[in-house]
């Protein structure tokens, strides 16, 4: 029977998408990622295909498909998640200027490790390979975050959101040094810049004008394969195209903000309410099942024969020390001492991945190991982990503390009631005292 037939496949697929949900219900529970979980299911799946199949299919072309509509999806997930008001605006500016230090930082620090232990590594391309390994992961971080109070959930919420887009800004103007040709300079990237985020109005308000006046059922979809048509012309174009993605989410959430006064006439509310709370929901059911294919495909890719390299032990643990100590810097100087969980929320994730592939041919080092990369995912995912649920408990412990404080509370005002009730109940003796003879005398 041939393994890979048609029906098996669906069956695998069906049985895949059943198991990620039960993982992020175990997620929920635990503070595990699911991540680490369809990673290890990819693994276990490769095991098993190995006793079947002489040679495991190169997954490596759909990796990078899946990987480009998965972080699509998540940002639009988030961005429909960032409500913009006047009090919000130091959170989010803090929030970029968290992410953008502890990128440069971390990819400046992993970069010189990098081109001390591997051999071959020059600088510039010791960079383009430090930057994915200097990305937040959104696609970890959004999901996990749940159940921190609000403050710290959208500060992550932010903070990642912007990391995965400066980051690919960074790594694509790293990209363009290695041909001086198409090299443009800082001014060229200033220019790509502004001329992407006018292109993001223009293309969002023209979304929003056609498609609330759209009357078929069937057109949620249709509007996610412009924005996918978008993404990909602005990368033709060589633009930052997931800020098309961004800005068309923050003003389909902050609809209100970005049509005032008088333009409110051009506004549909019923139909971008529905927009709305549709999009939101077909986003999010799209970034999960992209999200679970994608990490389970990494995980049939991944060659654990190279985690045994001790080298590749060395590098890692250097980069990831690194990772954690910027990182302890940036926030003491921005959030000061409460800085927990925060300080081990810094898991990197699909973007590393996605990028590592995207490194150009002339830029590629041969004594460099994949190895490094899934060492790097996997430690900072625990370690996010541990941290989870070391504030889970921490939580807990305080919640227990103020019911037991309740408790006592309640406890003392019964006996209060009790005893007013008590006075009340027992009759007074209003009997006069007899006076004795002696007394009077």
């Amino acid at each position: 029977m041939e393994i890979l037939s048609s029906y098996n496949l669906i069956i695998g697929a069906s049985l895949i998408v059943v198991l990620s949900f039960f993982f992020n219900g175990i997620s929920k529970k635990t503070n595990i990622p699911a991540v680490l979980m369809l990673i290890v299911l990819g693994i276990l799946i490769k095991i098993g295909l190995e006793f079947f199949i002489p040679e495991i299919p190169d997954f490596k072309g759909s990796l990078e498909i899946l990987g480009t509509v998965g972080l699509i999806m998540i940002v639009l997930e988030a961005a429909l998640e960032l409500e913009l008001k006047k009090e919000k605006l130091w959170p989010i500016l803090k929030s970029m200027a968290i992410a953008l230090i502890g990128l440069v930082g971390s990819a400046y620090v992993a970069a010189l490790i990098l081109n001390q232990f591997i051999p071959n590594m020059t600088m510039q391309s010791a960079w383009l390979y430090a930057t994915p390994l200097s990305i937040l992961s959104s696609a970890i971080i959004i999901p996990s975050v749940g159940g921190l109070s609000e403050e710290k959930k959208e500060f992550h919420i932010y903070e990642s959101t912007f990391s995965d887009i400066m980051g690919i800004m960074m790594f694509y103007f790293l990209t363009g040094k290695l041909n001086p040709a198409e090299d443009t300079g800082a001014v060229g990237f200033g220019i790509n810049l502004v001329v992407t985020i006018v292109i993001a109005l223009v293309a969002s308000y023209a979304i929003i004008l056609v498609f609330q006046r759209i009357k078929s059922q069937a057109k949620l979809f249709l509007l996610i394969s412009v924005l996918l048509l978008l993404y990909a012309i602005g990368k033709k174009m060589h633009l930052s195209s997931l800020i098309i993605i961004l800005v068309f989410g923050l003003i389909v959430k902050n609809v209100n903000l970005f049509f005032p006064g008088k333009t409110k006439i051009f506004l549909e509310n019923e139909r971008m309410q529905q927009i709305y709370h549709e999009l939101h929901i077909v986003t999010l059911e799209t970034a999960f099942v992209v999200r679970t294919f994608f990490f389970v495909i990494f995980g049939i890719t991944i060659v654990l024969s190279s985690l045994l390299s001790v080298n590749v032990a060395i590098v890692s643990l250097l980069i990831i020390a690194s990772i954690y100590i910027i990182r302890f810097l940036v926030l003491i100087v921005f959030v000061g001492k409460d800085m927990l969980p925060q300080l081990f929320i810094a898991p990197r994730g699909l973007i590393t991945v996605l990028l590592f592939y995207a490194i150009p041919l002339e830029a590629q080092i041969e004594g460099f190991e994949s190895g490094i990369l899934l060492f790097v995912i996997i430690a900072t995912s625990l370690v996010m982990t541990w941290a989870m649920i070391r504030d889970k408990r921490k939580m807990g412990t305080m919640l227990d503390e103020i019911d037991e404080e309740i408790a006592e509370r309640n406890l003392a005002e019964d006996a209060i009631r009790q005893s007013e009730n008590k006075e009340l109940i027992e009759p007074k003796n209003d009997t006069p005292e007899q006076i004795s003879p002696e007394d009077t005398i």
